[in-house]
């Protein structure tokens, strides 16, 4: 008998019990015609759970959620490790943690060797790397490295021209020119197309005049504007005197250099004035300020010329017709910051699962009468908090690996079909997993008790510096209408027989199969290896998704007669951020799926499958109303997904240790004593001055 089918019956035993478990036994093992396979097998739970940990690899896994730099991720660690005096310590104040902050990341680049630049140029994936690893040190620190590197110096590289590297990029990689990404205003974050700053052209000097024209076009939350950045690339509108009327010609928002303070003695230039944003919620080491400008002139050539350029006698020009095109050109090359907070919100949520899982596997708290405690990871309620959380992490992982690998193709080719496919990937995974690590957090800290509300235990820090990812880089809630947006245009295409995207490929036999009467067969089927089928799995997701997508392209269709396009948006915006969110969930199975196929050890294979498993299952369970209102899913399969949840839950408690051993953070790096590999009872006790 083949190992997956003997695997499969062993696993069943454990699951199923009384009469109802036998027929299906039965059943089962008449389906593959190995009567006799019950009766040899009488393996319980526990011999299960056993045969399960010795096929888990720590070392195995580790090297597999490494990516493709582990020696660049280990360095960056050790690094780190040697450098004691570079720890953020538990209680600090904002000025002290900024200055942390900027001396790790001088020490990262002038003794660590770290060319940051070079990376995001020619090697993405090992850049988004080392971001995560930096991460790990202090989330501040991960935030700063992404303002210097991603956004001030993304800026500089993928909206200027030759010019402009040859000028800054070197300055930039060393931190000579400490920057700023002024994109950000008081009345307008996420519609960008709105922003009110202005940039006048001055024919007579051949300069830009910047300014503020009023309160509300003040720039805010600018990263390292507060205390140390220099200079700043500063959105703005581009205005152009008309020689025909009084009124300059706006050609739409472009990007500008801008000095904010002095190279030599780092005092504020005339003309800006700066204000710091003080206490945040989180992130308390990255120095956010107001900026604003006051007749502030910049040299012609501080234009950030790549889609759109002004001669020295005022005439524009461009490679793209229209304002909207250029706008969407530069947007396109910033989404780089997107693929960061993706990348480094799975980072945030390794290190909670590592904590509150290896807390709950020590934690021990009632029990049988008259018998030893037990560990709340014994608990179902708490396996079913964090296993799949757990899952997830994993998930996420593969998903933005994919990420990157396409940001990095894009980059490469400058592909249009690309471009819109990153564009709309990486707002859907950021928005969909940041949300889901700031959730993930709270329960984290929920599972750990009182202890999780200790400061030193990291709960409070992670979530705190995190929430915010779901704000900046594009409110999740702006991003999953883009990508509700992108899927409709992608539905548009296949009834009009147009080519679809690559990740959006699925819908063309989907839609085929929501359209056709679901097979009565299959919406009853139940059996144990049929729901752990991965094919199985992504074709519920991706039916919902297809039903989603074709309902609400009905329902915008008949609103749009009556209320208009923006109104019939808004009518139907719950259901287009749904449809949003079930794209992403296919997207992130399919990759996990992928990334499982390419694991060339057998039993390190085994237990990712498990992982990917719960994490479809659950996320099936969770929207079973759907489901069942659609007849997808009968009553009796529907409760078979449940228990079986229930039962991959149990089952991958048993490894759990050996799975988030598998993220690879050292002890010394996640600093909480409740999470560490051992001993975190006696650190929890030095910690407060026990001998």
């Amino acid at each position: 008998m083949a190992d997956g089918v003997e695997e499969q019956l062993i696993a069943m035993r454990g699951f199923l019990d009384g009469e109802v478990a036998q027929r299906r036994l039965d059943r089962l093992a008449s389906h593959f015609s190995e009567e006799n396979i019950l009766k040899e097998e009488q393996l319980s739970r526990e011999v299960c759970a056993k045969l399960i940990r010795r096929s888990v690899n720590s070392s195995v896994l580790a090297s597999l959620m490494a990516g493709c730099y582990p020696a660049d991720r280990e360095k960056i660690f050790n690094f780190f490790i040697n450098r004691p005096d570079l720890e953020t310590p538990v209680e600090i104040a904002k000025t002290e943690h900024r200055e942390l902050v900027y001396m790790q990341l001088t020490a990262l680049v002038n003794e660590g060797g770290v060319n940051a630049m070079k990376y995001l140029m020619e090697d993405p994936a090992r850049y988004f790397t080392i971001m995560e690893a930096v991460g790990f040190i202090d989330v501040s620190l991960g935030i700063k490295f992404g303002v210097q590197f991603s956004l001030w110096g993304g800026s500089v590289v993928n909206l200027g021209t030759q010019k402009h590297r040859d000028k800054y990029l070197e300055g930039i990689s060393n931190l000579k020119y400490p920057g700023c990404f002024a994109m950000t205003e008081l009345h307008h974050g996420s519609n960008v197309q709105g922003i009110q700053t202005t940039a006048t052209f001055d024919r007579m000097t051949d300069e830009f005049v910047i300014n503020t024209p009023n309160e509300g076009a003040t720039k805010w939350w600018i990263g390292n504007a507060a205390v140390h950045g220099k200079i700043a690339s500063v959105f703005a509108r581009l205005q152009l005197p008309s020689p025909d009327s009084h009124l300059d010609t706006d050609m739409g928002v472009h990007a500008f250099i801008v000095p904010l303070r002095s190279m030599e003695d780092h005092s504020v230039l005339p003309g800006i004035e700066i204000r710091d944003c003080g206490y945040k919620v989180g992130l308390n080491g990255v120095d956010n300020g107001a900026l604003r400008f006051h007749n502030v002139r910049i040299p012609r050539d501080n234009l950030l010329n790549r889609f759109g350029d002004v001669s020295r006698d005022g005439e524009y020009s461009s490679t793209l017709p229209t304002i909207n095109k250029r706008f969407a050109a530069t947007l396109g090359e910033l989404v780089g910051g997107r693929v960061g907070l993706a990348y480094g919100s799975v980072g945030v949520l390794k290190a909670a699962c590592t904590i509150a899982i290896r807390y709950s596997l020590i934690r021990q708290q009632f029990g049988p009468p008259n018998k030893e405690e037990i560990s709340i990871l014994d608990y179902q309620s708490q396996q079913q908090k964090l296993m799949p959380m757990l899952s997830s992490a994993y998930a996420f992982n593969f998903a933005t690996e994919y990420l990157v690998e396409r940001y990095a193709e894009m980059k490469r080719t400058h592909d249009d079909d690309i471009v819109a496919d990153v564009h709309a990937l990486s707002a859907g995974l950021k928005a969909y997993i940041t949300s889901y690590t700031a959730k993930s957090l709270n329960t984290c800290r929920e599972s750990c008790g009182g202890h999780g509300y200790a400061a030193v235990n990291r709960f409070g820090s992670l979530r705190n510096d995190h929430d915010i990812f779901q704000t900046f880089e594009g409110d999740n809630t702006v991003l999953l209408q883009q990508v509700a947006g992108d899927l409709l245009k992608q539905y548009k295409r296949k009834f009009e027989g147009g080519a679809l995207s690559v990740t959006w490929t699925y819908l063309r036999d989907s839609m085929t199969t929501y359209l056709s009467q679901t097979n009565p067969v299959v919406t009853h089927r139940e059996g144990y290896s049929h729901l752990r089928d991965p094919r199985f799995q992504l074709d519920a997701f991706q039916y919902r998704t297809a039903r989603l997508l074709h309902t609400a392209a009905l329902r915008l269709r008949k609103h749009s007669k009556r209320l208009g396009s923006f109104g019939a948006w808004n009518r139907c915006l719950n259901h287009l951020l749904t449809l949003a969110e079930s794209h992403i969930e296919s997207v992130i199975l399919a990759k996990f799926t992928e990334a499982i196929e390419r694991c060339e050890d057998r039993n390190t294979r085994k237990v990712l499958n498990m992982l990917r498993d719960l994490y479809a299952l659950d996320r099936i369970w969770k929207d079973i109303g759907t489901y069942r209102n659609q007849d997808y899913i009968a009553p009796n399969k529907a409760k078979a997904i449940h228990r079986l949840v229930e039962y991959l839950s149990f089952e991958l408690k048993g490894v759990a240790g050996s799975l988030v051993d598998g993220f690879g953070i050292p002890d010394v790096l996640l600093r909480a004593p409740i999470g560490l590999q051992s001993g975190q009872y006696t650190e929890y006790s030095h910690h407060i001055g026990f001998e």
